[in-house]
């Protein structure tokens, strides 16, 4: 196989992408952020760098989330930044890599299409396409291909994934566009309802990591924050605590439970019992919110586990799918694979 070139597994998320080449794992986990000049269109920073810009660049240039809500909403850039990608990790070959990417569950075969052809035109020789809940599925350690039903629930920064998996392939499943970047939104909508303050979304996501929480935590835990007045345009610091954070998460994290309250009811009985037995299992960056799994399990009564090494699980299973394209193969005939 190494005389074709590298197997490389990208997990291209809303909010950070994770490089895997088979051999040696997950070689690069940046954020999903380009800086673009505007004046040249030149490429200034992509990943690390462009995210600490973001909020802060000059006029010329612009800090770009290419992926909205778990989908290509940039192409051109996102075609950019695989390529980026790619060039940073696979070794000069005079062939081209295979690449398997992770698209969410509910992808339309347009989307489909777009990620495909940015893989293709950032330098694969072939692009395949698997679901993220199934990657987070094999990343996690599910053996898969057994007659027994699992349910991952995977919360990304774009979109969280809800899927009951059997035999391979995704018995049923949701895709909902709420997850991380909403949590982020929510709290500086909350910020600026309650103090008048506007703050930005680094802000909001160190609130959401440092004290945030989605079931009531045993210490209220507060922190300062600095934002700019809307009243008088100053800045002005203000102290936060975790029950405030909980107030403010509330709603969007009842969406979550919603939706996996809705993939239970459509599950067949015989793989709910599964379900019941084997827990549910959190995977991707929003599983890590404190709390989402007491939550999870005190709204639905079954046993929650947050997975080890949860951002990772998507790329991990990526890269063993590497292993398995023909597999993947069979279990999705359709859509799936570039020539």
């Amino acid at each position: 196989m190494k005389m074709f070139g590298q197997d490389i597994g990208i997990d291209l998320g809303t909010a950070s992408v994770l490089v895997y080449i088979k051999g040696k794992g997950i070689v690069a986990k940046e954020p999903s952020v380009v800086a673009v000049d505007k004046n040249t269109n030149k490429l200034y920073a992509v990943g690390e760098e462009a995210q600490r810009m973001l909020g802060r660049t000059p006029g010329n240039i612009v800090a770009i989330r290419p992926l909205r809500d778990g989908v290509i909403s940039d192409y051109n850039t996102t075609e950019r930044m695989i390529k980026y990608f790619l060039q940073k990790v696979a070794k000069r070959s005079f062939f081209k890599p295979r690449v398997i990417i992770c698209v969410p569950s509910g992808v339309t075969e347009v989307e489909e299409r777009a990620v495909i052809d940015a893989g293709i035109q950032a330098g694969a020789s072939k692009v395949h396409l698997i679901e993220e809940p199934l990657a987070a599925a094999i990343g996690v350690g599910i053996d898969i291909s057994q007659p027994y039903g699992s349910m991952i629930v995977d919360m990304g920064g774009g979109t969280s994934d809800v899927a009951v998996i059997s035999l391979g392939g995704i018995v049923t499943s949701q895709s909902i566009k709420v997850a991380g970047d909403k949590f982020n939104e929510a709290i500086v909508r909350y910020v600026r309802k309650k103090y008048n303050i506007l703050i930005g979304e680094r802000t909001a996501e160190e609130l959401k990591i440092k004290i945030g929480c989605v079931y009531k935590r045993e210490e209220n835990l507060t922190m300062d924050v600095r934002g700019r007045s809307l009243v008088s345009g100053l800045p002005k610091t203000v102290t936060i605590s975790s029950y405030e954070i909980l107030d403010a998460l509330t709603e969007t994290s009842t969406t979550i439970i919603e939706a996996i309250k809705a993939v239970l009811e459509k599950t067949p009985p015989e793989l709910v019992a599964d379900i019941s037995a084997r827990g549910i299992i959190l995977t991707g960056g929003g599983a890590l919110v404190y709390g989402m799994d007491k939550l999870v399990e005190s709204e639905t009564g079954i046993r929650t586990i947050v997975a080890d090494e949860a951002e990772s699980c998507v790329a991990l299973g990526t890269g063993k799918a590497l292993d398995n394209i023909s597999i993947l193969q069979s279990y999705n005939p359709t859509k799936r694979f570039t020539d």
